[in-house]
């Protein structure tokens, strides 16, 4: 009998938290592991969007990966009064991890925006890092000049994001904007999108626009807006934090100079190990990366490292 192909849709529960609905995805760990993983997503995401790298990680351990407010469908902080702010989105994930691992320990692992998310976590909550064994930086960073942008496109990115976080730009943005028709045909000519989409022709090229559309539709913008003004004036080396951070970088990051951020991360954190300079052209795996697309973004150190915790 052929082996059944897993589905993200049957690792997915509801995540009803501090008056927010959402969703969470939950791998339980294979037999005889005992390691808890804690992936927490960046910009422009869903669980969907990282169920390749999901499949990789759960070979170490039970995988665990909540939706942001204002991500991946999920209520924004605006629903109930608040903003979407870094502060706020730690505090939020701060919670579900007390929620979650209670007198358990575990790993994080962030990817870019989320590696933020989790360090001002831990500098917020320095209590939590005596629960964490590894903490893992995925294309992560920690200050505003990591970026490798020009001043002038920095101060466009800015002002277009602080515009557009405003209720009615946003509801703008989201209703003509965000029209699958100009999607198609408009955003895959920007810069940014000409990056991802570089060499995808035919069917793949359809099916990329495809998931691309969903995510900016399902994401909220005033949220996407206002989080792109924080990282985009972000200082998070007031803080130390009491733990070692482990870093893979990608050698041809469109939007980091990973000098720069080396420099800050030993800043704040204990110590720095880089765990990979990945030989890749791109942030991060494509939108449509199955398991074997996104294990190339596993580099061994980290699995020999994810292999021996626990034991």
């Amino acid at each position: 009998m052929a082996k059944k192909v897993p589905n993200s849709a049957d690792y997915i529960a509801a995540l009803n938290m501090n008056g927010l609905k959402g969703r969470m995805l939950h791998m339980p760990a294979p037999k005889n592991q005992n390691r808890e993983i804690l992936f927490v997503y960046g910009h422009h995401s869903s669980l969907e969007r990282w169920w390749g790298l999901m499949l990789n990680l759960n070979r170490y351990g039970a995988v665990t990966m909540p939706d942001l407010p204002g991500f991946g469908g999920m209520d924004s902080f605006y629903a109930i009064g608040k903003e979407a702010t870094i502060d706020n989105l730690a505090d939020y994930l701060a919670t579900f991890v007390k929620m979650r691992y209670k007198r358990r320990r575990f790993i994080i692992v962030g990817m870019s925006l989320g590696f933020v998310i989790a360090t001002r976590m831990l500098q917020r909550y320095p209590e939590l890092t005596k629960k964490v064994d590894l903490l893992v930086s995925f294309a992560g960073f920690t200050h505003k000049d990591d970026f490798s942008f020009s001043r002038r496109r920095m101060l466009a990115y800015r002002t277009a994001a602080g515009f557009f976080s405003l209720p009615v730009a946003s509801s703008f943005f989201r209703h003509v904007c965000l029209n699958k028709y100009v999607i198609r045909t408009v955003y895959r000519h920007t810069s940014n999108a000409k990056a991802k989409f570089s060499g995808v022709v035919g069917e793949e090229l359809h099916e990329m626009l495809d998931i691309e559309v969903r995510l900016w539709q399902d994401n909220d913008v005033r949220t996407y807006m206002k989080t792109t003004t924080e990282f985009l004036t972000l200082d998070n080396c007031k803080v130390q934090v009491d733990l070692p951070v482990h870093h893979i970088a990608v050698e041809a990051d469109q939007y980091f100079n990973n000098q720069i951020v080396e420099q800050h991360m030993r800043i704040i954190f204990k110590e720095y190990h880089v765990m990979a300079n990945l030989k890749l052209d791109k942030h991060a795996p494509s939108v449509i990366a199955d398991a074997k697309a996104a294990a190339q973004f596993i580099p061994p150190k980290l699995r020999r490292i994810l292999a021996s915790l626990g034991k």
